[in-house]
């Protein structure tokens, strides 16, 4: 049975555990203030918000409700647009009307829980970070300023908070119903009957972290399966850093490496790679090690954390194996990995001082979009000579891949126009890519000889060596 509390009320189902979360609220509680757009993540109409406990602390998180299943629903709160409403328009709702930010309307319910989960996270409140809040929302025919205008008044609301509790400024202030403020307690008890309730030893179960691509691809075949959930594993989660090693949880989420200290500490950039990979709702769902074993030759973490050259630990319950990362794809959408196995524990090498590293993403629009082609680098240099170079590149090939040949030729050289001009051309001899809708071979190809060229552009600006792009 799958209990949580849906906005102000405990409910419990006996539903398929994989049926998604905008079904059951739509169809089952007539709660049809969330609306059914694209199913794929993109569009953002769905978008609920997500109460846990984490290390007895309430956080909320947006999620996109059509890619969410109800097991990951089990012992949390779920907050629709229903679950926002007061006597009048709340704050937030107040501030699209007083902009005229809502035309058909269609989209409104997931811009204003977009921006709700906005007021009730420790995000700085400032007018920029408001409009973030909502980058994973598409509105048909409104148009965006009136959209931005309202999130600026909706981060003036925060001003004034400093720091203090966000449920309880929020509560307090009457930007949302008073009942947020009871959920930490109701939750508390709640689950401390719920664990193992959805224990599932089945061998030939399907593994759901995430699941912000599988019911992409699998939606009508997931619903109805045997799940054997892993996104509340505590097992599975987590990062620490161990000596000089960084040790990652496979269900721990995008937002929790931005948010972690370990990441924020050996990557400063890693916020801003981030911002060019899906949206703010998807991030909060989305598992590295899902990314990871999804396979898509275009996976942006995965390029990211094979730069890395990161150790992936697979277990099957019994036994463990370690497995390079790089290791791990052995042809389009194929494993080195038993059906029994599943993945257990990342783990890669911190970066020294010496060390520079960096992401680049070529797609049709800067955010929310697959790459047609991405790539990243990790380089130490020592004396003004290479110690060691590894990159690796997506869309290029029916894997994601790491260019061997291209880090072993720059290792032990000094850096050069024509020795970055010269890697290009062994990258090619590295890659496979295709024509498909993302581009052509030659524009693919093209694209990474570019990139590995932003690459250095942007990690030796003491070069100058601008002029690469234009060759």
């Amino acid at each position: 049975m799958i209990k949580f509390i849906l906005n102000n009320k405990e409910v419990s189902t006996a539903m398929p555990s994989g049926t998604p979360v905008l079904d059951f609220v739509r169809y089952h509680q007539d709660l049809t203030g969330t609306k059914i757009g694209c199913r794929e993540g993109d569009c953002g109409a769905c978008t609920v918000v997500i109460g846990e406990l984490k290390h007895g602390e309430l956080r909320y998180r947006s999620a996109t409700s059509c890619l969410m299943p109800l097991g990951n629903a089990h012992g949390k709160h779920i907050v629709t647009i229903e679950g926002v409403n007061m006597d009048e328009l709340n704050p937030v709702q107040q501030a699209m009307a007083d902009e005229s930010a809502t035309q058909c309307g269609f989209c409104t319910p997931g811009f204003v829980m977009s921006m709700a989960g906005f007021c009730l996270s420790k995000t700085v409140p400032t007018p920029q970070n408001a409009v973030a809040a909502v980058d994973g929302n598409i509105c048909r025919c409104t148009g965006y300023k009136s959209i931005e205008r309202a999130a600026g008044h909706v981060a003036n609301l925060l001003a004034e908070r400093s720091a203090e509790d966000p449920i309880t400024f929020a509560t307090k202030q009457g930007i949302l119903p008073p009942y947020f403020s009871s959920i930490q307690e109701r939750l508390q008890v709640m689950t401390l009957g719920l664990n193992g309730e959805l224990a599932n030893d089945n061998p030939v179960a399907q593994r759901v972290g995430g699941g912000t691509d599988l019911y992409v691809q699998k939606h009508d075949e997931i619903k109805d399966a045997s799940i054997r959930f892993l996104f509340d594993d505590a097992d599975l989660k987590g990062i620490s850093r161990i000596g000089n090693q960084c040790v990652i949880g496979p269900s721990t989420t995008v937002t929790d490496l931005i948010e972690s200290p370990v990441m924020q500490a050996h990557f400063p950039d890693f916020n801003a790679y981030t911002k060019l990979v899906s949206s703010t709702p998807i991030r909060n769902m989305a598992t590295i090690g899902g990314n990871f074993i999804n396979a898509s030759p275009i996976g942006d973490f995965t390029i990211f954390f094979l730069a890395l050259d990161a150790t992936l630990t697979l277990s099957d319950g019994a036994t463990s194996r370690e497995l390079p990362l790089r290791n791990l794809y052995q042809g389009y959408k194929t494993l080195d990995k038993r059906p029994e196995e599943y993945l257990e524990q990342i783990r890669f090498d911190l970066p020294d001082a010496r060390t520079r590293c960096n992401f680049e993403k070529v797609s049709k629009r800067t955010h929310l979009d697959i790459a047609s082609v991405n790539s990243a680098i990790f380089i130490s240099v020592e004396n003004d000579i290479i110690t060691s170079a590894r990159l690796s590149a997506g869309g290029v090939a029916p894997i994601p891949k790491q260019l061997v040949k291209t880090g072993q030729f720059l290792t032990g050289k000094s850096i050069t126009e024509e020795l970055i001009i010269e890697s290009t051309a062994i990258a090619q001899t590295e890659i496979t890519p295709i024509s498909d809708a993302r581009g052509t071979e030659v524009y693919k190809r093209l694209l990474l000889s570019q990139l590995i060229k932003a690459h250095f552009i942007k990690l030796f600006p003491e070069l100058n060596v601008k002029q690469l792009l234009a060759q």
